[in-house]
């Protein structure tokens, strides 16, 4: 029987494939964009993902003959095998990303950001040393209080110091954790890359109620003073003595 020329079956189809092929190809090319990143940043990526994509494959062949199903288990070693390569790419990726903002102002706040759940992060510094550009990122969770310093630990020490200071009196009775972003060779340092998983592996101390009412207190501390007009050194800036005096 021939198709009425008005039937209109044929277009939603075509639609649907349409739709779902640059979808397919954005992912692909989302993919390729983060193994390009990855290996540029972490050249070595590459021959990490090819033993995790190899290695179960090579196994699953030699299983496989060694069993009698010389196409079952490679199957199922190509299966394992690229979620072996994508579990790699993520891992190495998240690795390649922290060796692009290392030594960066900054980057300690993008490491706290990462942590998924059960802290609540401040977006902006907590306070900055305005001549050096030291910072510190704060973040708040069942373990407590966590503050960590953006910048050298013999210059941003006094920073954190004066931070904790600060939040002891809001909250007396709340741990208080000092972190500061380094190479883990000095006390107190610990690497970029290791801050989140640092962070996330404290021991939780306090209850949800007690989170959120240290929440409202820290509120009271409120966030960075404004910045000073441009054109104005805020290190050279002298006081008017006539006005002082009344003149």
């Amino acid at each position: 029987m021939a198709r009425s020329p008005r039937d209109p079956s044929p277009a939603p189809t075509s639609k649907l494939t349409k739709a779902k092929k640059p979808r397919k190809q954005g992912r692909l090319r989302q993919l390729k964009a983060v193994y390009d990143m990855t290996v540029k940043a972490d050249p070595v990526t590459r021959w990490w993902i090819l033993l995790a994509v190899g290695a179960p494959i090579l196994l699953a062949v030699v299983i496989g003959i060694a069993t009698g199903h010389p196409i079952y288990f490679p199957i199922l070693g190509i299966m394992v095998g690229v979620l072996a390569g994508m579990f790699v790419l993520a891992r190495r990726a998240e690795r390649a990303a922290y060796l692009n903002i290392a030594g960066q102002k900054g980057a300690a706040g993008a490491a706290l950001n990462s942590i998924r759940r059960g802290w609540t992060v401040e977006q902006e510094p907590v306070a900055v040393d305005p001549r050096s550009q030291d910072m510190v990122f704060r973040a708040v969770g069942r373990p407590g209080i966590v503050l960590v310093g953006d910048g050298p630990a013999t210059r941003v020490k006094k920073l954190l110091e004066g931070e904790r200071r600060k939040v002891a009196r809001i909250a007396p009775n709340v741990p208080v954790h000092l972190m500061t972003v380094g190479d883990g060779k000095a006390d107190g340092e610990v690497p970029l890359a290791k801050i989140a998983g640092r962070v996330q592996r404290l021991k939780p101390v306090l209850t949800k109620g007690e989170v959120a009412a240290v929440q409202k207190r820290l509120k009271a501390l409120g966030g960075l003073r404004p910045p000073v007009p441009q054109g104005i050194d805020p290190m050279r800036a002298r006081p008017d003595r006539k006005a002082m005096r009344g003149r």
